[in-house]
């Protein structure tokens, strides 16, 4: 066994997805080799250094989120012309005519066939009702049906297909219309929690992303229900990824009460102190960390921040929490 072959069984091995047989070998290569050994030891303690952060399942609402923006995406596509249809079937038929030519070759020429009369029988059709039409109105005049009402284009949310029928101007489209709705209710009540989360996360002004984490926030200050697996977490989603400093200094005020209880929000906040481009979150940031100062992890990155940040406030502030605990100055 080769050391390519060898690092590579030791990620599977790690895993517990390596046959015996095989990890049998992979000892005996292991043994013998210090380079192997050495890369089974750094993947053995990756592998716990993973294990210590649980696995975070997403939400059902983040899948029905992501599976309707792709249904939207798909309806955007433009539908496939026909002779473009017609290529792919050739495509698609091509290994099936070389395993039985004569059979297949008729079966697509009675398709042929069938596809024009079938076009032809449909013309005359429409040839036909358009005459039917035209008796029907009196001596002079040809009655035309009303066109129907056209939607009003602020409510479509955008088109699914555009047909145009054959041998006529007509032409049918298609479109997914967004009908605006107001619903009223208390902040107690799920379903406006989970619209002001939805807000939280999408809403693409930023004034209704601002108004809705405050409520959030204010819900968890109260103690009102506010679970890792809902507000909590949709508010640490805002301090991560929400353009407006703003926003993200409101979610920092509503996660203050679970920074010594939760792991999850302390190292959410954490990664504001060390990664934000705001001076102000970053110093609020500092400031729900001093509860928890005596965690190694709290002390490890005020110590280095207040070292060798670039922002000299940020600096000065993490000096006076560390100021608190002598022993690691």
């Amino acid at each position: 066994m080769n050391c390519e072959l060898a690092q590579e069984r030791i990620v599977t091995a790690a895993y517990g997805e390596l046959p015996d047989e095989l990890a049998h070998e992979l000892e005996q290569h292991v043994a013998a080799c210090d380079e192997c050994r050495n890369e089974r030891e750094q993947i053995y303690a990756l592998k716990v250094l993973a294990d210590v952060h649980p696995v975070v399942e997403p939400s059902p609402n983040l899948i029905a989120r992501a599976r309707l923006r792709l249904d939207e995406a798909l309806d955007t596509l433009p539908p496939k012309r026909w002779y473009e249809r017609f290529g792919e079937r050739i495509m698609a038929n091509f290994s099936s005519l070389q395993a039985a030519p004569v059979a297949a070759l008729l079966l697509l020429v009675a398709g042929g066939g069938a596809g024009v009369l079938g076009g032809f029988e449909y013309a005359q059709g429409r040839a036909a009702h358009t005459a039917t039409i035209a008796q029907a109105a009196a001596p002079g005049e040809v009655k035309l049906q009303p066109a129907p009402a056209l939607p009003e284009l602020a409510n479509v949310a955008g088109i699914s297909s555009i047909v145009r029928q054959p041998n006529s101007e007509t032409v049918d489209v298609s479109y997914n219309q967004v009908v605006p709705r107001q619903v009223e209710g208390s902040l107690d009540d799920p379903a406006i929690r989970q619209l002001l989360m939805m807000a939280s996360e999408n809403a693409p002004s930023t004034s209704v992303r601002d108004d809705s984490v405050a409520l959030l926030a204010a819900e968890c200050r109260a103690g009102h229900s506010c679970q890792p697996s809902g507000i909590r977490e949709a508010l640490m989603v805002s301090l991560r990824y929400d353009k407006s400093p703003k926003v993200r200094q409101k979610a920092l005020e509503g996660l203050e009460p679970y920074v010594a209880e939760d792991v999850r929000v302390r190292d959410a906040v954490l990664e504001a102190l060390l990664n934000d481009n705001d001076p102000a979150v970053r110093t609020e940031a500092i400031g729900l960390l001093a509860p928890v100062e005596a965690d190694m992890t709290v002390r490890q990155v005020l110590f280095s921040v207040s070292n060798s940040d670039q922002d000299s406030q940020i600096r000065n502030v993490s000096r006076q929490v560390l100021s608190r605990v002598p022993e690691i100055q």
